[in-house]
């Protein structure tokens, strides 16, 4: 097995020649696609002249290459698919002239100019595109480009670039040209291009100084009606910027192209984003609320870019959470303003705990900001995104609103035009606030999830109560020393009446409702309490911490009852009731049958129809609660000698008590939040169909009953009850008649419905059961699936990895061994697809001991398959503990 190159963050250097401007022409063609680059170069100071001029390549097939219109001879350069050398370039400001020569539909990668659907469109992140041309592909190389853009009017009457457009005009033979000019400096990861038959959904925005923006979104023909809440959102998000962050738009036009064959959610390229059309297209009878609610957080994340990522960008890829941790954060901030921020808040700390702290646990860890890698795909990453994000939140609760606003205008302000570092951004909220944030850097230097231990006293006596808090960090596969972090932990002592209790202290660490853990271990002292508190923790999780405390049983009954934070109330349930089900997964081990569940399960349960039935909490909140952790979730948090029949089982059996429990009161709550208005996917209606929902979940599960499942499905108004209905039948009554009646019609009414189908293949492949795998085999064979096409791909076998345990981790290894012959297969074509499959093998190491050596044997069968990508070479190295990158 071939280790992959190693690159370090201490051996950065900048280039020895600067590109300020660049010039391309691209003559699109199916399968020869031409395109002359000029590239306006300069020696950089204090480089000698002569120094050679190295660019990168992949896959590229040399035309021509000129300095200052003059043809360069074959010894003045050195011409090789992944690269090209001017042995001895001018000593002052040149033009280097290069035409190459690609095949967009040879491109199965989805990296570089390539097609999807008939549409000629790119991906550039991070390295595509040296497959476009010979550059300096790395985002600290800013220029201004101008792009023409010339091909058949009929097959391409659309011709979309970066900037603004400058020209257009008629050709002979058919062909027709577009000129655009993008006057921001930018990184070649953020260049796009587009060509092809498509339509505009168009509309403007006029800014807070006057300037009016012309809105695009180009789509399918005939789809441009399902792009309109895309719009909305767009619109939105760009008024959100404005009043949150002071950040206007910089272009005369915003223009979102959706595809089908793309291998991320969506790209920010400077005025030109391209989207996966899953997170574009949307309407009732074909999007579910979930649907939506992406759209809208993905269209606002990729144009937040514009500021968080295009304006002030990366000085290497080693600062990649400089640009999405930052921009992940804004994101939520804006769906927690647009919907409900504790419901918003639950949601995004559960990814977090379960993906993220899934990815510090394995093989897999790194740091925020690694210090070296092998595969730059491989590094969009939970820790990087969703890590990083925490990282910008844990700013905001130290510093408060106006502070940490005063630390973002300064970051906005001093580095625009800029490709920056962390200690650039963190600089900025030192200055602002007067602060000392060197410890704080340690978030973004250690890999691992820190453990905060909580234990308290209280002196009845002087009416005095005492919090220790210790902190921890365990060993990670990145190595490192632990040192103690900087952990902000939000808090309230709970009086019996259930409110927060006014208290007294002189610890300099307390600021304002805020812990300031700084030490291995502290001890904060409270006065003036006349009766015994229960604390309130971590409250809106405000930290990326695992807590661990001495709260008993009742008291963590109590706080899920009355705690004012609402996100503290859901986590105090949701714990106590992962530990009773790790507890009774404990007891199956050996037997992978359900153990008893502790009598505390009933008490759970009667807490959770209690929270059902508080009509001063939304909707959607309620119906947070009634969702059970995900078998996934509760073997991340066991962390250890995992047997996922033995989790389901434990599961199963508390699902039929919740029930039981509250099956005539949900029949009741079910009836009085049914939404009978006409559709709309706004917050409040979307939380009420998700309550609704669940609560017809668990009344057909109390009745066992496909009936009433096949019910919702039958009589559903839109995608969202019809699909509810459908994972009803499909994950609990996987043999009725009703569930196989339902699967066709699905599939009959939506054939032509490339996002619905989706939906239907992911169904399927959830379904628990060990059998599973032959299904999984069956469907694709289907012939609406394609392994070229990423969002198939990610709905059956990504589904079937993530959510169908029992199957995927069937005792016999054969799940494990079909995953490792499907990422081959990929490999050939595909290795981002095919790596990101790959992690989801990361907990491997977490199984208990048959299991984990089935897995092991298919992860070395990989290792040893010919010609592996460097992206899964990485991969499966450190999976396997290989050593030497993140």
């Amino acid at each position: 097995m071939q280790q992959p190159p190693v690159f370090r963050l201490e051996d950065y250097r900048p280039t020895p020649y600067a590109i300020p401007a660049v010039r391309l022409a691209f003559d699109l063609h199916p399968t020869a696609t031409r395109v002359k680059a000029e590239l306006e170069i300069a020696r950089r100071p204090n480089v000698a002249a002569g120094t050679p001029l190295v660019l990168d390549g992949n896959e590229l097939k040399l035309v021509a290459v000129a300095v200052d219109g003059v043809p360069l001879g074959h010894k003045a350069y050195h011409a090789a698919p992944d690269r090209l050398e001017i042995f001895a370039p001018p000593a002052g400001p040149f033009t280097l002239e290069i035409i190459t020569e690609i095949n967009p539909d040879k491109n199965r990668s989805l990296m570089g100019l390539y097609r999807s659907g008939g549409v000629f469109c790119t991906q550039c992140e991070a390295e595509g595109f040296r497959r476009i041309t010979y550059f300096y592909d790395r985002p600290d190389v800013l220029a201004t480009y101008t792009v023409r853009l010339t091909a058949d009017k009929t097959a391409c009457p659309v011709l979309l670039a970066n900037g603004n457009r400058q020209e257009t005009g008629d050709l002979p033979e058919g062909r027709h040209f577009a000129v655009w000019h993008d006057p921001h400096p930018k990184p070649s990861y953020l260049f796009a291009c587009v060509g092809g038959a498509l339509e505009a959904l168009s509309d403007r925005f006029i800014a807070a100084d006057g300037k009016k923006v012309e809105l695009h979104i180009y789509t399918e023909p005939g789809k441009t009606a399902r792009a309109l809440y895309a719009m909305d959102s767009l619109k939105r998000a760009f008024a959100w910027d404005e009043a949150k962050f002071g950040r206007l738009y910089d272009l005369d036009i915003f223009n979102i192209v959706a595809v089908s064959d793309f291998n991320m959610g969506a790209m920010e390229n400077k005025g030109l984003n391209i989207f996966n059309d899953k997170y574009v297209l949307a309407d009732p009878q074909t999007a579910t609320d979930s649907d939506y609610a992406d759209i809208e957080r993905v269209i606002a994340h990729e144009y937040f870019h514009n500021w968080s990522g295009n304006r002030i960008t990366c000085r290497d890829w080693f600062q990649l959470c400089l640009k999405e941790g930052l921009t992940v954060y804004r994101d939520q901030e804006f769906s927690s303003d647009e919907r409900s921020r504790p419901v918003q808040r639950l949601i995004d700390a559960a990814f977090l705990t379960t993906t993220q702290f899934a990815e510090d646990a394995g093989p897999l860890a790194h740091p925020v900001r690694p210090r070296r890698y092998a595969a730059i795909d491989n590094f969009y990453t939970a820790t990087v995104y969703e890590k990083g994000a925490e990282l910008v939140r844990m700013i905001a609760c130290l510093l408060g609103e106006q502070e940490f606003q005063a630390g973002m205008t300064l970051y906005f302000t001093r580095h625009d035009g800029q490709a920056c570092t962390i200690e650039d951004f963190i600089q900025c909220f030192a200055e602002s606030s007067g602060r000392n944030f060197s410890r704080f850097m340690l978030w973004y230097e250690q890999a691992g999830t820190p453990q905060v231990k909580a234990d308290y006293a209280y002196n009845a006596g002087c009416g005095s109560f005492t919090l220790t808090l210790e902190q921890s960090l365990a060993p990670t596969a990145a190595g490192g020393e632990a040192k103690p972090m900087t952990i902000p932990v939000r808090f309230g002592l709970v009086g019996s009446d259930g409110k927060d209790m006014a208290c007294k202290t002189a610890d300099k660490a307390v600021q304002g409702d805020v812990l300031l853990l700084t030490q291995a271990k502290q001890i904060f002292h409270f006065t003036g309490l006349d009766s015994r508190p229960v604390p309130s923790l971590l409250r809106g999780f405000s930290a990326p911490v695992r807590l661990v405390t001495s709260l008993s049983r009742q008291e963590r009954l109590f706080l899920a009852a009355y705690d004012s934070d609402l996100v503290n109330r859901y986590q105090m349930l949701r714990g106590l009731l992962i530990e009773t089900l790790i507890e009774a997964g404990g007891a199956a081990n050996k037997a992978n049958a359900a153990g008893p569940l502790p009598a505390v399960s009933f008490e759970i349960a009667a807490a959770q129809v209690q929270m059902a039935e508080n009509e001063a909490l939304e909707p959607a909140f309620r119906a947070l609660c009634l969702h059970l952790p995900s078998e996934a979730e509760i073997a991340a948090a066991q962390g250890s000698n995992v047997n996922p029949d033995a989790i389901f089982a434990a599961r199963q059996a508390f699902l039929h008590i919740l029930a039981d429990t509250g099956k005539t009161r949900f029949l009741a709550l079910r009836q009085h939040h049914n939404v009978t208005s006409a559709f709309s996917p706004n917050a409040f209606d979307a939380g009420k169909r998700a309550f609704t929902n669940i609560l017809a979940e668990y009344i057909a599960i109390a009745d066992n009953d496909p009936e009433i499942a096949a019910a919702l499905y039958t009589k559903a108004g839109n995608m969202t009850e019809k699909l509810a209905g459908l994972r009803l039948l499909t994950l609990y009554f996987p043999t009725a008649a009703a569930t196989k009646q339902a699967l066709a019609d699905f599939e009959q009414r939506f054939a032509h419905e490339a996002l619905v189908m989706d939906k239907w293949f992911a169904l399927q492949a959830s379904a628990a059961g060990t059998d599973r795998l032959e299904t999984i085999r069956q469907l694709t064979r289907h012939k609406l699936f394609s392994y070229d096409n990423p969002n198939r791909v990610r709905a059956l076998i990504g589904s079937f990895v993530t959510q169908c345990q029992t199957g995927f981790h069937r005792a016999d290894g054969a799940s494990y061994r079909f995953l490792a012959e499907v990422i081959l297969r990929i490999d050939k074509n595909n290795p981002q697809l095919a790596a990101r499959l790959l992690s989801f093998m990361r907990s491997w190491t977490q199984l208990e001991q048959e299991r984990r050596s089935k897995m092991q044997a298919a992860l070395q069968y990989i290792a040893e398959g010919r010609a592996l990508s460097r992206d899964v070479s990485d991969i499966v190295n450190r999976l396997l503990g290989k050593p030497g990158v993140l």
